[in-house]
């Protein structure tokens, strides 16, 4: 996945652009991103409102774009202002182990990433529960199950080898959360 994302990471960052610009304007604190990728989130956090960007990327081949755009942002993992976990947003533990305390987290992250992960709800959920302040906030950017029939149709159709060359990635996954009581991709 990390060398299909190369080809198509840099153009699908310019086409949300100016939504995940506005989004991540708020972002305070100790930011958990989630599906970290190569870092594009990181180039529209405020580095004077956020004080620790944590990275949660399981494909390690990620791992080395990703510490270079973070540091270019300014963040690093000498002074514990950066921190990249090879772990899923559903590994709340090894999440909690690495920030060393209950609910250490500002803001949540997700920029098209719920869709790879199974039971979404579900994970965000726990996330909130046992990762995040009380006050604290969830911003996300996600492709959603289309309420057209017809492009649903296309979503499902293509789903299972898109899957397969997207790391997971599931074009049929419900993630607008507006499907209340949803277990999340089949």
């Amino acid at each position: 996945m990390s060398h299909v994302w190369a080809a198509f990471a840099a153009p699908t960052d310019e086409n949300g652009r100016p939504v995940k610009r506005a989004l991540l304007l708020p972002a305070t604190g100790v930011v958990v991103d989630i599906g970290a990728g190569f870092g594009h989130a990181i180039q529209y956090l405020d580095g004077n409102k956020v004080t620790k960007y944590v990275a949660l990327e399981p494909n390690i081949r990620m791992h080395s774009d990703l510490r270079q755009t973070a540091e270019t942002a300014g963040f690093h993992e000498s002074d514990g202002s950066l921190v990249i976990l090879s772990c899923g947003a559903e590994d709340t533990m090894q999440i909690l182990k690495a920030l060393g305390s209950p609910n250490p987290v500002d803001t949540i992250t997700s920029i098209l990433t719920l869709c790879s992960i199974p039971s979404p709800d579900r994970v965000i959920t726990s996330l909130v529960r046992d990762v995040l302040k009380p006050g604290g906030q969830v911003l996300f950017y996600e492709h959603v199950l289309s309420p057209r029939a017809d492009v649903a149709w296309w979503q499902r159709f293509w789903t299972p080898l898109w899957s397969v060359f997207s790391d997971g990635c599931r074009l049929d996954c419900p993630t607008s959360f507006a499907h209340s009581g949803d277990e999340g991709c089949r």
